[in-house]
């Protein structure tokens, strides 16, 4: 460390080294006037430990598994073990995205990650009238427990985990799964995952939407109970910021209004009067890793100290567990360009070395094709191939978080934590999320900086290669279609199901769960007794509409 009186020495030989640039500058001037992160942060030419001499380091950085986390949750991260390889896959019906699961375990894959088609998302079957030209195309079809049985078969749900990316029907799938594990012989104790259950950034940001907020937060307040006390191993909700920067958020905005997400739901769950040592370690993180390599390192970090600070200051918590926040990582979708594909592979690998030096517990690597369709087994193979040598090649993995000390990157996670604070204080003051999201603020900060974005990609100030820079044609590539021949074997599977099963009872089971909705009984051990009667996705979320209502977006401009 800089002792204070050496202070007076730095800033002398600074002012020596920009008399030094300046007459760089008049031999070779500077790319541009003034740099700055994709979120459009400005970035100093040069970072010295004046930059941090107010940084304490106990309470700041620490050590990794130590309070405020900021190092990383675990004493030993990636020293003991790496962070699991969680390819996000979906496509067609369950019979093909079972294959492409058991590909991507034998090459390597260390957890499964569901992506459901639109139909699914928005709960509806897919015999729907919503559901026509949409089956199995950006995801897998899932309508009953039948298809969640296939989806599945021959991989042991007590010895793999399983992430679904699913929202306003979140608990209904979690009960598939459930029911899935049972008929494997494998109890609900024994499984473990992640189910995404974040409808406070679907109003924001994704728009998969269904039910108004406050019977949104009621569900997925059910299953936090519900999970807390039967599914001990279960993260009961993926809190993501992913979908917020990929609707345009700058860095800032995707830590902020994420974490405002976060104690909305500890304030839910405490309302329900939930113990929050019980429930708390089970909340999960989602975060995106973006093309500024530094500015995702610095959110990452800072991520992690807020929330401990959050968890014990705010909330009162007294276990470290409940401190810790625990997080996934997908790469970029927003960076891919359909020009010049191969360059995605080249953006992906920075992005995942990010999320690695940010210290994610799991990644997603995007495939080189998915600015064109779902990815074909080739680019899912290299997709994860890239993890592969990140973690087994290039050395990252062999100290635990390598930047920190550095003078910019401690800097940039001060000036990233500082004005997120800023933000969660705003909304504080609105009123808490769900009453920022009714006003539609977090929604007009990120439409003004994705349109300052656009703005900075048209006018040239930002570069995207390929796209206002180094432009040339591309041949086209491989790009996976659906065949047709899926749609119909799902709906002839539907109607099959709806035929053969005990529709008496499914009758019983649907008000079983009207009832329940009506008043405030949980309702997950309800869902779960209608999906083990192969009761339909799209039959129970019409209970949920028809007793809570449906919620249409505004059209905030």
């Amino acid at each position: 460390m800089v002792k204070e009186e050496e202070f007076a020495e730095l800033r002398q030989g600074k002012g020596r080294w920009k008399k030094d640039l300046d007459e760089a500058r008049s031999k070779v001037p500077l790319r541009r006037n003034r740099f700055s992160t994709v979120s459009d942060l400005e970035i100093e030419g040069l970072y010295t430990p004046e930059d941090i001499k107010h940084l304490d380091y106990f309470q700041k950085i620490g050590f990794p598994g130590q309070y405020p986390f900021t190092r990383g949750i675990q004493p030993s991260m990636y020293l003991g073990r790496l962070w699991t390889m969680r390819m996000f896959s979906g496509l067609g019906g369950p019979e093909e995205t079972n294959q492409r699961f058991k590909y991507l375990l034998e090459h390597g894959e260390t957890g499964l990650s569901v992506a459901f088609h639109f139909p699914t998302l928005m709960g509806y079957d897919s015999d729907s009238s919503m559901a026509k030209g949409e089956v199995g195309k950006c995801g897998v079809a899932v309508d009953t427990l039948k298809d969640m049985e296939i989806l599945f078969d021959g991989i042991p749900l007590d010895r793999v985990t399983t992430s679904m990316t699913i929202n306003p029907p979140a608990s209904i799938l979690l009960a598939m799964y459930i029911v899935a594990a049972e008929k494997q012989g494998v109890n609900r104790e024994q499984i473990s995952g992640t189910i995404q259950n974040d409808m406070l950034k679907e109003f924001i940001a994704q728009k998969t939407l269904m039910l108004p907020p406050n019977p949104s937060i009621r569900l997925i307040v059910d299953t936090v109970e519900f999970c807390t006390l039967e599914v001990p191993r279960w993260n009961t909700i993926s809190i993501s910021g992913y979908h917020i920067r990929e609707a345009g958020a700058t860095a800032v905005q995707e830590l902020a209004f994420t974490l405002a997400d976060g104690i909305a739901y500890v304030e839910a769950c405490i309302d329900r009067a939930l113990d929050i040592d019980r429930f708390a370690p089970r909340l999960s993180f989602f975060f995106d890793a973006h093309i500024d390599f530094f500015e995702e390192i610095a959110k990452l970090r800072a991520a992690r100290r807020m929330w401990a600070r959050i968890m014990k200051e705010r909330f009162g918590s007294k276990s470290s567990r409940s401190w810790m926040l625990r997080f996934h990582t997908q790469t970029a979708g927003v960076s891919l360009t359909a020009q010049q594909p191969y360059n995605n592979v080249v953006r992906t690998t920075c992005e995942a070395l990010a999320a690695v030096l940010g210290g994610t517990q799991s990644l997603h690597t995007n495939s080189l094709d998915e600015t064109y369709a779902i990815p074909t087994e080739e680019a899912a193979f290299i997709a994860l191939r890239t993890q592969q040598v990140l973690a087994e090649e290039t050395g990252v993995a062999n100290t635990i978080d390598p930047l920190a000390g550095s003078y910019f990157v401690e800097a940039l996670t001060n000036r990233i934590e500082e004005d997120a604070w800023e933000y969660i204080h705003k909304i504080d003051e609105l009123g808490g999320m769900v009453k920022a999201i009714d006003r539609g603020y977090p929604q007009a900060e990120i439409a003004e900086s994705a349109y300052i974005y656009q703005q900075q990609i048209d006018s040239g100030e930002k570069t995207l290669i390929g796209v206002n820079k180094y432009v040339t044609d591309h041949p086209p590539i491989p790009i996976w279609r659906m065949d047709p021949a899926i749609e119909k074997k799902q709906l002839e599977r539907l109607k099959a199901v709806k035929t053969t099963r005990n529709n008496d009872r499914v009758r019983t089971h649907l008000e079983r769960i009207r009832r329940g909705a009506e008043g405030d009984e949980n309702l997950m051990p309800l869902i779960i007794d209608a999906v083990r009667e192969y009761t339909t996705l799209q039959e129970i979320c019409d209970v949920f509409r028809q007793v809570f209502g449906t919620y249409q977006d505004p059209g905030m401009f």
